[in-house]
């Protein structure tokens, strides 16, 4: 009877170590999980929802707590304003002129520093500190070196007999000197990436593709661009948002006011300046809202367009 009885308080502590160890096995990696969720949910999800749900209303920046139903008719105006289309221009343009040279000259970079060099790590780091320097440092040197009558880029055109450029004030020159700066800070960076996908692939490709002859270039054609194929996609989308977001660079280069319009004529307000301009200069966050929207779909577009094209050429039948 003692026995029986001094086993029930046995098998009460079994019973509860077994469900504390199924909860540890199977709650434990939610735990791990969970700071990253909540933090998601605080700091991204919510003000997702909470932005589509300003975006419907007239909402002043000076009273917040205050909004008027508008419906769609934000997102109406914003398709009926020259503005959005002249910043969605701008944005593209400079997207373009600066995303398309900073990978190329990325994936040479990465190419060369492939090789064995002296003093290889210190070309690895050199090639990231541009990534390591703050927008705002970067932008200030480089609107020093485009500067239309003291500028050093407007001194070396001298030379040539080339006249001074007005870099800020016109459309194209503000556009390069803009993608200037972009390709600066993150061409280091996208090289590295190239770097470590080319160095993950076999060295008997390499050497299978030397056996049958081919050069060093038709190697970098034949092996090296198929071998990171999915590193270049990546790069390319990773570019496409950070283009889509451009901010900081034409608000620094435009000194004042003109940076936050993008210019006297708007020649280079990007999209997300257009949201600067319209939440903050203007109070206006309604339309604020609905520009940063404007921006998400246009990623998700962009994002389903990739996908449907790397699909398409997918089931291309390749050509040896």
């Amino acid at each position: 009877m003692a026995t029986s009885t001094t086993s029930v308080p046995h098998r009460t502590r079994q019973a509860r170590r077994n469900l504390l160890h199924r909860l540890d096995m199977r709650g434990a990696p939610y735990a791990f999980v969970a700071p990253f969720f909540i933090i998601f949910a605080a700091f991204s999800f919510y003000p997702l929802l909470y932005t589509s749900w300003i975006s419907l209303h007239h909402v002043e920046l000076s009273a917040m707590d205050m909004m008027e139903w508008e419906g769609l008719g934000n997102y109406v105006e914003l398709w009926q304003d020259d503005r959005f289309w002249n910043a969605l221009r701008n944005t593209f343009t400079i997207g373009v002129i600066s995303t398309v040279p900073q990978l190329l000259m990325a994936l040479g970079l990465a190419h060369l520093l492939n090789y064995r060099l002296r003093g290889s790590t210190f070309f690895r780091v050199a090639a990231l500190t541009p990534y390591a320097t703050s927008v705002g440092a970067a932008a200030l040197v480089f609107t020093m070196l485009f500067e239309r009558d003291f500028g050093m880029i407007n001194w070396a055109l001298g030379l040539v007999g080339i006249d001074n450029v007005d870099w800020e004030n016109e459309k194209w020159p503000a556009q390069f000197a803009i993608s200037a700066i972009v390709i600066w800070r993150w061409t280091g960076y996208n090289a590295l990436l190239y770097l470590a996908a080319m160095q993950a692939i076999p060295r008997d490709r390499y050497e299978a593709a030397a056996i049958d002859g081919a050069s060093r270039w038709q190697q970098f054609i034949r092996v090296t661009i198929p071998g990171i194929r999915s590193t270049i996609v990546f790069t390319i989308v990773l570019s496409t948002i950070g283009a889509t977001q451009i901010f900081g660079e034409p608000l620094i280069f435009g000194q004042g006011q003109n940076g936050v319009t993008g210019g006297a004529d708007n020649q280079y307000q990007t999209l997300g300046l257009l949201l600067y301009e319209e939440g903050w200069r203007l109070g206006q966050m309604g339309r604020a809202a609905t520009v940063a929207w404007a921006m998400f779909l246009i990623l998700i577009l962009l994002f389903v367009l990739q996908r449907v094209v790397s699909r398409l050429l997918a089931r291309r039948p390749r050509k040896f």
